[in-house]
């Protein structure tokens, strides 16, 4: 079993509460728009992180996350991106990813919007973490943790973190 915390968007923004939900977790997935190295550093020291790249993010995170990221986790198929879409409005970069990879759990960010969805015609699960920074036009500060064994993840808590 893996304990995960989940969040995007962050655009050079940590604080404490960002921090506190996120210690005793095994590993970090941050789903793009870290806004600065800085932030991925800091997020690597709390526990393991994996990262993928979002649309602000410059040449300093750029060198030390993709793109996308596609692993396994405790028999789980994740597949990662920071502009992902979700069921039914997949972008067209994701489509042929999904295609290929047949995830069970799909990850995106990008649009500062929660979503926790079930995509039956792939049989995976959606998860966009919402906006965990201030920048953006989304009024409350997001995040999600959740456990993962035997391929399933289970004990699924959205955390709001305050207004923006």
């Amino acid at each position: 079993m893996k304990k995960i915390g989940l969040l995007s968007d962050t655009h050079s923004y940590l604080d404490e509460r960002i921090c506190h939900h996120l210690t005793g977790r095994d590993e970090i997935w941050h789903a793009g728009d870290f806004g600065t190295a800085a932030v991925a550093e800091e997020l690597a020291e709390i526990a393991p992180l994996r990262g993928v790249y979002g649309n602000i993010d410059g040449q300093d995170v750029r060198r030390t996350q993709p793109l996308v990221q596609s692993f396994e986790i405790e028999g789980l198929h994740v597949l990662m991106t920071h502009i992902g879409g979700y069921p039914g409005h997949y972008s067209p970069a994701a489509r042929p990813l999904l295609a290929q990879e047949r995830p069970g759990l799909f990850i995106s960010g990008h649009s500062h919007i929660l979503k926790v969805m079930p995509d039956p015609n792939l049989g995976l699960l959606h998860l966009n973490p919402g906006a965990a920074g201030r920048h953006g036009f989304h009024k409350v500060r997001t995040l999600l943790l959740f456990e993962v064994l035997g391929g399933k993840i289970q004990k699924l808590q959205v955390v709001e973190l305050g207004l923006k």
